[in-house]
């Protein structure tokens, strides 16, 4: 398997993503493409033990950066490190694409032919699906992708992530949900309303509206969403998640009585930050385009790097798109 790792995406980069690649060519075996600057990628190259690695380097002369607007990139930058990656792929040198990068360039670049790897036949919008930072890891489906959405739209996000959820995770008919601001068939906005006719007639194994709260305590296999509440939710989550630290990080940092019951549970505090580490995900798969393409987060160590190129692995050996495509067209 040849997979491509954008050296030039995190926030940080090239050292994470760089490190990410070493650590994924060692633990699979299998073949890393690191595409950027070279000189960059080569001095952090040197400071690896890689002469047992199947690593190699393509060099990009463009890079995009998060300040870079997604429609100034496509024709705006041919020779960056996305389009040189996603192009490899499109063209059979490669079987998978990784990076931590501009995701509205990824997307924009992705979709478009003959620059990058177009739509599956038959998708309206590709989608971001991203497994929720909980025990049970449900994947919310769409995390930002479509702001605006239709209920065709939705139906769609429904397929592609129990198709996604059901090969990569191997969880059998997976159970999918609408998220919204009530369970009851007449709660919701207009797009709500409008969708639920559609995947109760579908083949998934729809099992109606849920709020947010049964949703991250794994009341469904996929939440399907519209980009921009999907969004909005995972931020807020994020938000939340570091708030609580802070504060009980604090609290126990207040007298020494606090400080030596913080010293006793700290182990219990590690397993619990391990549990809902999204590094451990490593990426969110961009769904719906034709190859398998997953999109870290600008702030991604090398351990996510590496948990990506995973996520991409299993995308490829469980036949994803294959299966995207069966799924949309059956």
């Amino acid at each position: 398997m040849r997979i491509v790792v954008d050296a030039m995406g995190s926030d940080n980069h090239p050292a994470p993503d760089v490190e990410g690649a070493v650590l994924a060519a060692r633990e699979f075996g299998e073949t890393i493409i690191l595409v950027g600057d070279q000189a960059q990628i080569e001095t952090e190259l040197a400071r690896h033990n890689t002469a047992a690695l199947n690593i190699e380097v393509k060099h990009a002369s463009q890079k995009v950066v998060m300040a870079d607007k997604p429609g100034d990139i496509v024709k705006g930058k041919p020779d960056s490190s996305l389009h040189i990656g996603l192009q490899l792929v499109r063209d059979g040198a490669a079987d998978a694409f990784v990076s931590a990068g501009n995701t509205g360039a990824i997307l924009g670049v992705a979709m478009l032919r003959p620059v990058g790897l177009g739509r599956i036949p038959g998708v309206k919008r590709p989608a971001l699906g991203v497994m929720f930072p909980t025990e049970e890891r449900p994947l919310l489906i769409d995390n930002g992708a479509n702001a605006d959405c239709k209920p065709d739209y939705l139906l769609q996000f429904g397929v592609m992530g129990s198709l996604y959820v059901e090969r990569v995770l191997e969880r059998e008919r997976p159970r999918v949900a609408l998220i919204s601001n009530g369970e009851e068939e007449g709660k919701g906005n207009s797009l709500i309303k409008e969708t639920i006719p559609l995947l109760q007639a579908s083949n998934l194994n729809y099992i109606g509206n849920i709020e947010p709260k049964e949703f991250m305590q794994g009341a469904a296999d996929v939440g399907v969403v519209d980009g921009f509440t999907g969004n909005i939710l995972m931020k807020t989550a994020e938000a939340i998640a570091s708030y609580m630290n802070n504060m009980i990080r604090d609290e126990l940092m207040a007298n020494p009585l606090t400080v030596v019951g913080g010293l006793l549970a700290k182990p219990a505090f590690r397993r619990v930050r391990q549990r809902l580490n999204p590094d451990e995900v490593g990426g969110a798969p961009l769904l719906g385009v034709n190859g398998v393409v997953i999109i870290g987060h600008g702030r991604s160590s090398a351990y996510a790097i590496k948990q990506a190129v995973s996520q991409a692995r299993r995308m490829v050996t469980q036949q994803v798109v294959a299966a995207i495509t069966a799924g949309l067209t059956g």
